[in-house]
């Protein structure tokens, strides 16, 4: 590891300089920077800037950037109005990791794509631009089927950010020329791997996340997610569902996002008003919506089936939902 100057910030304008790479639970910058893939020669700790406060916001809630995993998934107003946070934050990471991790860096974390990832540098876009992809003609089980312009076909690994695309989450960040507010499927971006490759959202260097705000109340909601092994695992897929039910008990309407198949929580644009009208018991009908969607994939050699498996998870939130 590069040996590194680190101060506290005491105010917000102290963090903002962008000299200074911001830290809080650092439970994937630590990682990033072991392992060499990461070299900040300054880190600036904004674990004392008072940004860890969950409030309601009228009928939702605003959760700061700083909040643990566990802080915010422990509290039973998340448990009872936004159930799909509680249990996508419950099926991420261990429990050691979510008392540390927050939900900021938690949304802002890197791919696990393992030739990113590798011990051993090998061609990667993300890790030196223009080197290549060894995963264009390697193993691409748990890559994107869903991919975005460029050579790159990493997932984020994030479950609360599946959960939050499907609340319809704004991101509130602040900087050097003040506060802005976006959607979350506006923050998040797709990789560029040749020109910024580890920039993988619109923050400006300086800006900070400072908190979420989840609109309003989603009771009628959840997450499902597929992986290898029971505990600790990132998702092979997952799915996160929001329903509102009309006057007849069905779906009145309904929004969905996948992840685990492209390199962002993925909505499907056509599926969530083809909802609209369906029983959410009939798996028949929830599949011919989510369909002219699932078109599009384009899965590589070894990752056809998450096609398949990633439809049948929407359809099971759908009906948890």
């Amino acid at each position: 590891m590069r040996v590194f100057e680190y101060r506290r910030a005491c105010t917000l304008q102290d963090a903002f300089d962008p000299a200074w790479t911001p830290i809080a639970g650092a439970t994937d910058l630590y990682n990033l920077m072991k392992d060499r893939i990461a070299e900040p020669g300054r880190v600036v700790d904004i674990r004392g800037l008072g940004l860890s406060a969950i409030e309601p916001d009228g009928d939702g809630l605003r959760i700061g950037a700083l909040a643990t995993l566990a802080q915010v998934a422990g509290r039973p107003d998340v448990a009872k109005r936004w159930p799909v946070l509680a249990e996508a934050i419950a099926a991420s990471a261990s429990p050691q990791l979510r008392n540390m991790a927050t939900v900021g860096g938690n949304l802002l974390q890197q791919t696990r794509c393992p030739y990113y990832r590798a011990e051993t540098l090998l061609p990667c876009h993300r890790r030196r631009p223009g080197s290549g992809c060894s995963a264009a003609s390697g193993d691409d089980r748990s890559l994107a089927v869903f991919p975005t312009e460029g050579p790159c076909l990493a997932t984020h690994p994030s479950d609360p950010a599946v959960a939050l695309a499907a609340l319809d989450a704004v991101v509130e960040i602040a900087g050097p020329a003040g506060r802005r507010s976006l959607a979350l499927a506006d923050f998040l971006r797709p990789p560029d791997p040749l020109g910024e490759p580890q920039r993988l959202s619109v923050l400006e260097r300086g800006e900070l996340v400072v908190a979420l705000v989840l609109p309003h109340a989603s009771p009628h909601s959840a997450y499902v997610k597929v992986r290898d092994r029971w505990s600790y695992e990132f998702a092979v897929v997952s799915a996160a569902a929001v329903v509102e039910h009309d006057a007849d008990g069905r779906i009145g309407a309904a929004r969905v996002a996948l992840g685990g198949v492209a390199a962002g929580p993925w909505r499907p644009p056509r599926a969530e008003p083809a909802l609209a009208g369906s029983d959410p018991g009939d798996a028949a009908a929830l599949r011919a919506a989510l369909e002219p969607d699932f078109a599009a994939a384009r899965p590589g050699r070894h990752n056809a089936f998450k096609v398949e498996l990633a439809m049948r998870a929407a359809i099971d939130a759908l009906g948890r939902a």
